[in-house]
Parts: structure tokens; sequence; C-alpha cells
């Protein structure tokens, strides 16, 4: 932990949200290069390795916490993440353009999605996760995602090896191994930011009298969110929809069952009763998304904008209240 004052502490947030950034497009940037090569469709590519590479910082975050016993923060990462990623993201995203959904990302993941949130709702009704539901978890993101391979290359294909992943330049030389030491990169940054982070948030919520969960839920969430947001937002305005939203539909995923699952596994979580108010708002974001999607299979203008402001709503209530 960074020692010093609130001013300290915020510039640690800020700076370390920027590291997360960072490393976790290094870590997309090489992945999704690495998944085009062996032919995987748009939207698994989003729905399991961009998924993937930008929930890392939840993972190293919601890992760290746990590890230091701060379970409000590990668990309200996670949670707080998720609505930020339905209600923000991609509220945001349908303001720069509506979204078509593919009817398989509705009918497949969006039921998944609700199942996972329900499933976390249930684990955490007690207030407690321990290490046999977390393994559990992690168990059954790992039947998900193999799935999601073994059926998502159909139609796809095979992408020159030197194709460019989203938004990046296509003016790059070809370099032995490169993507492989990127990956090392993105994923070294992420670790050294993701413990700052706690630290600091930690710091600043027993400083200004805010509780962990709160903070974990706002701050955190939207720090270690970063990487949606902006994966999402390049790949809206570059023409690749089924990356932008698959990605967030995998993250929520993602940060459920893989996210909270390795963490409880690494050491049992324990929140305290504001838990299980979030976890119902975010039951009923994430069931208004899926039948916002389900009756029209796009996310119009309107929809997305009311999304984008029940999130802003619920900061300013956890922030003030």
């Amino acid at each position: 932990m960074v020692a010093g004052g609130p001013a300290v502490q915020v510039a640690v947030v800020v700076a370390t949200v920027l590291g997360l950034w960072v490393g976790a497009r290094l870590l997309v940037d090489s992945t999704v290069r690495l998944a085009r090569r062996v032919g995987l469709s748009e939207l698994t590519i989003g729905l399991t390795v961009v998924a993937a590479g930008t929930s890392t910082p939840e993972l190293i975050v919601t890992a760290g916490a746990a590890v230091d016993g701060f379970g409000d923060i590990a668990v309200g990462n996670v949670v707080g993440s998720n609505v930020y990623n339905l209600a923000f993201v991609l509220g945001v995203v349908s303001l720069l353009r509506v979204v078509p959904i593919e009817r398989s990302l509705v009918h497949r993941d969006g039921v998944m999605l609700v199942a996972s949130t329900l499933l976390g709702g249930a684990v955490l009704l007690d207030g407690t996760v321990t290490r046999t539901e977390g393994a559990v978890l992690a168990g059954l993101f790992v039947l998900y995602t193999a799935y999601l391979l073994r059926t998502g290359d159909a139609g796809a294909t095979v992408a020159d090896e030197d194709d460019p992943p989203i938004g990046v330049a296509t003016d790059r030389v070809a370099v032995p191994g490169r993507d492989a030491l990127l990956l090392v990169a993105g994923l070294a940054v992420v670790l050294v930011s993701g413990d700052l982070l706690v630290g600091a948030a930690t710091t600043l919520a027993r400083g200004a009298g805010v509780s962990e969960w709160v903070i974990g839920g706002t701050v955190v969430a939207a720090g270690t969110s970063t990487p949606e947001f902006a994966v999402s937002l390049v790949a809206v305005r570059s023409g690749r929809l089924g990356v932008s939203v698959g990605n967030v539909v995998g993250s929520n995923v993602f940060n459920v069952l893989g996210v909270l699952g390795v963490a409880a596994a690494v050491r049992p979580l324990a929140v305290g009763p504001a838990a299980l108010d979030t976890v119902a708002w975010l039951l009923v974001v994430s069931t208004a998304m899926v039948a916002a999607l389900w009756t029209g299979r796009q996310l119009s203008r309107p929809e997305g904008g009311l999304f984008a402001l029940s999130e802003v709503g619920r900061w300013v209530l956890g922030l003030l209240g």
C-alpha cells in the first residue's frame, strides 16, 4: 500500500486505472491476434478472448482483495463492474450507434448471463462464498468457455497473420514472439496496477467514511472496467459490433463465474448486508438488458440512455448516501 494523504491516493487511483487500461489492451491485442489465426468468429472472440483479456483487471483486483481480507471490495468489484458494464458501457455504446444483436448472443449468451447472475446471487445469500462454491463457479465457467470455443468457429475465416487487432494501426512490422512478449508485459502492468488500486481505494474509503462495499462497487469497479469500455468503444467505431457487445456479455459471465470463483477458491469471501441490494439491482439490470435485446434484437439510443442514467444514479446514491 502506498503511503500518503488523500491527494496522493487519488493520484495513485488515476495512475493505476491508466495502467489497467494499458495493460489490458496489450493483453487483448496479443490474444485477439492469436485467436484470429485459429479461425474463431468475431462474436466468439468477443465472448471469450477479448472478454477474458479485458476482465483481467477484475481478476487481479478481486483476487488481491480476497488475499488481503477485503471481502467487500473483492465482491463489490465483481458486482459493480457487471452493473457498470451493462448499464453504462453498453448504454454509452448504443448512444453512439444503434447496436444490432446476433440471435445466438441473445438466446444462448443472454440466458447464460441471467443464469450466472442468479447463481452468483444465490451463492451470496448467506453473505459468504466458500472455497467449494468458488470451485463450482470456476468449473462452470471452464465448461461454458469450452463450449463456446468448440461451437464458435463456424463461419469464421482465418485471419492473416499480420491482421491487426481492434483499433490498432496496420503499419507494424511482424516480430517473432511479439505477441507473447506483449502478453507478458500486459499481465505485469495489470498485476502491479491492480494491487496499488486496491490499496489506494481502501485508504480513501476509510478516510472519507465511505464503506468498502461502495468504493469497491463504484470507483474500483469503474477502474477495472476501463478496458471493457475502451475496447467496446473502439470496436463499435470500427464496425466490429460482435466484439463490442460480446466483450461486455462475456466479461460479465467471466466476472461472476471465473473471477468470483477463483477469488473464493484462493480465500473464502465474506460481505456485509449491503451486498444483497446491489446483487438484486444487478439481476434487475441483467434481466432488463436481455429482455430489451430479446424483443428487438438491438439496443436503441433511448434504451441505452436510460441504462446509462441508471448507473449515474446508482453512483450518486452510493457515494452520497
